[in-house]
């Protein structure tokens, strides 16, 4: 397995809107023997309520949706382009019926929290769920919002503090 550094996060020295909207990140949730993984090219980085965190925004039937709701801890994983075909499949193929792990040939890494992050990841986040709320779009201001939920599948977001951020060296 490859060494990570650990960092604070105000250290990482990456534009938030490349690394997720660009570049892609997965989302697991769940542990070592039962895990699910997706690719999220939405969501952010930031502080809130005095802490850092992530937020992150999961569809109600994707199946990591349901890893998150029963988990305290989840990861955030980000990797080099070479990883691209694999982000895709993550993002493409439910893991109802894939095996995503064995499909992209990722290796599965128990963090200290107990959830689970890529071994061939650059920079991976260990967070701690703290707060959810479902999207409303009672509450779009811009009613041009509503044009990403043609199926009113509105998300649920995650707020998760980042207990830990682990980059290659």
């Amino acid at each position: 397995m490859s060494d990570f550094a650990e960092i604070a996060p105000e250290k990482l020295d990456e534009n938030a809107f490349k690394l997720i909207g660009s570049d892609w990140m997965l989302i697991t949730a769940g542990r070592m023997d039962l895990l699910n993984t997706m690719t999220a090219s939405w969501g952010g980085l930031g502080v809130l309520w005095n802490k850092k965190v992530c937020y992150c925004v999961i569809r109600p039937q994707r199946y990591t949706r349901e890893f998150m709701e029963k988990s305290q801890y989840f990861t955030l994983s980000f990797f080099d382009s070479d990883y691209r075909k694999a982000l895709e499949l993550c993002g493409t193929k439910s893991g109802r019926d894939v095996d995503k792990v064995k499909e992209t040939g990722l290796t599965p890494v128990r963090a200290g929290c107990g959830a689970v992050y890529f071994d061939e990841a650059r920079i991976v986040m260990e967070c701690r769920k703290i707060y959810f709320q479902d999207i409303d779009p009672a509450n779009f201001v811009d009613p041009t919002i509503a044009e990403n939920y043609p199926g009113k599948d509105y998300h649920r977001m995650y707020v998760g503090e980042i207990m830990k951020c682990m980059v290659k060296p």
